[in-house]
């Protein structure tokens, strides 16, 4: 006869599996930009469509993009732009480059570098037009 067995108690694991990477972060957000990028086109080609319609129903359309709220929008697009094109440029490197996968992590910290530049740069004037333009 044989001897029972039982199972071994499951593992329980006190963290994820996601261990906060920053590389892992950065995909996230690749992800994440990408899918802000594809809505934003998505609303704009539908709203450029409506002047084949009514050319004033497009520039009843065109006004309400003139608010504030939607500044700040813009602002946040032009982030979701910036970060997406410096890091897919090293999402290729890692790919196509014999040496991208040992360098990641430091392209990684020079794409953010190359993003937070040009991008407070951006923001910095985006804001002040934003300021100078808008009806509080």
């Amino acid at each position: 006869m044989s001897t029972p067995t039982t199972a071994p108690a499951p593992v329980r694991r006190k963290r994820s599996i996601y261990r906060g990477d920053p590389g892992m972060w950065a995909w996230v957000l690749h992800r994440i930009t990408g899918v802000t990028i594809f809505f934003f086109l998505f609303v704009h080609v539908l709203d450029t469509a409506v002047m084949r319609i009514s050319t004033d129903e497009y520039d009843k359309i065109i006004n309400t993009y003139k608010t504030p709220i939607i500044g700040l929008m813009e602002i946040a697009l032009v982030f979701c732009v910036l970060f997406h094109a410096f890091n897919g440029v090293r999402i290729i490197l890692i790919d196509f480059w014999s040496e991208g996968p040992r360098y990641q992590r430091q392209m990684l910290w020079a794409v953010l570098g190359l993003f937070a530049l040009i991008f407070g740069a951006a923001a910095i004037r985006l804001l002040q037009i934003l300021i100078t333009n808008s009806h509080f």
